[in-house]
């Protein structure tokens, strides 16, 4: 599942960071900006002007400016702006450095229906906020049921049959000082080339049904630190009950570190048998442990199996 922006939703989530001014084009607000990679293979989201492989966002600096109005002549420069705010693939043009608009570029806007902001922040900075937006913005995304706990710092997600004791799971979790990010539905984006972001739909916000209690206001019942927004995914933990698992079919070494694909991106998941008796909050919290001590390079297993294979080999 794929994310798509119009001009307008762009203005009114950087207005204020980016110091926007919508100068002209306002017939243009609902032009859609989409994945680079959607219709245009090559094309980047955001960048200076570029006339050969136009941006979906056309930044205009001084460079840019000083290149029209005094390396050209005045025929060639009504015809690269016609060009400018004619171009299919663009969605908006911004005029860095509280540059004014030229009356031709007032037009051109204005004819096109092409969106054309102002800001007094200079391109690069332009650039690097709005590729950073927009690359969040319009990732990739994935909605899966479970719950979503930050435990010792880092993004576990907890998965399993329904009524397995995810939210319980959860609200022990929550009891033991770890913080809630998403219950039931939990939206994932790539953020990076191996880094996937968590975070929980804003209707959901706050919110998590246990079987027997209802929902609870975890914020109101724990305080304002028992949640968060969002967090990276490091860890699955797969609840099964071991009941419907032959115990003969576990590995109890966990020789195997197994992942789980999620949006092409391999994450480790770690799994649990549930059944009386068992502190699963505990066993969470050991599993997050270990997944931290595998990070810095430290392998109960592989320790114990040199153990071993040290005292075969002593006379």
């Amino acid at each position: 599942m794929s994310t798509v922006l119009t001009a307008k939703d762009v203005y009114e989530a950087q207005r204020e960071t980016l110091k926007l001014t919508w100068l002209a084009g306002h017939a243009g607000s609902e032009r859609l900006l989409e994945l680079a990679t959607a219709r245009f293979p090559g094309m980047a989201l955001v960048g200076h002007l570029n006339f050969v492989h136009p941006n979906r966002v056309q930044v205009i600096g001084v460079g840019e400016l000083s290149y029209l109005n005094e390396h050209i002549t005045p025929l060639a420069r009504k015809e690269a702006i016609a060009n400018i705010f004619s171009c299919a693939s663009s969605a908006i043009v911004i005029l860095a450095n509280n540059e004014a608009p030229s009356d031709e570029m007032k037009a051109a806007a204005e004819a096109t229906s092409m969106p054309l902001f102002g800001s007094p922040l200079p391109s690069p900075r332009l650039i690097h906020d709005l590729q950073f937006y927009l690359a969040r913005a319009l990732a990739e995304r994935e909605i899966l049921h479970g719950v979503f706990m930050e435990v010792m710092g880092l993004g576990v997600f907890l998965m399993g049959e329904s009524g397995i004791g995810k939210s319980e799971l959860a609200l022990e979790l929550l009891s033991r000082g770890h913080r809630l990010i998403a219950d039931d539905a939990c939206e994932f984006f790539r953020v990076g080339p191996d880094a996937l972001q968590g975070r929980c739909p804003d209707i959901l916000c706050d919110f998590l049904e246990v079987r027997g209690l209802g929902i609870l206001n975890v914020r109101a019942m724990f305080g304002e630190t028992a949640v968060r927004h969002e967090k990276t995914l490091h860890l699955i933990v797969r609840l099964k009950d071991l009941a419907l698992n032959p115990q003969a079919s576990i590995d109890r070494l966990q020789a195997e570190q197994k992942t789980r694909s999620i949006l092409g991106i391999d994450v480790a998941e770690v799994v649990l048998f549930v059944a009386p008796g068992r502190n699963l909050a505990v066993l969470v919290e050991v599993a997050t442990r270990g997944h931290i001590l595998r990070r810095r390079g430290i392998n109960a297993l592989e320790d114990f199996v040199r153990r071993q294979q040290l005292a075969m080999r002593t006379p």
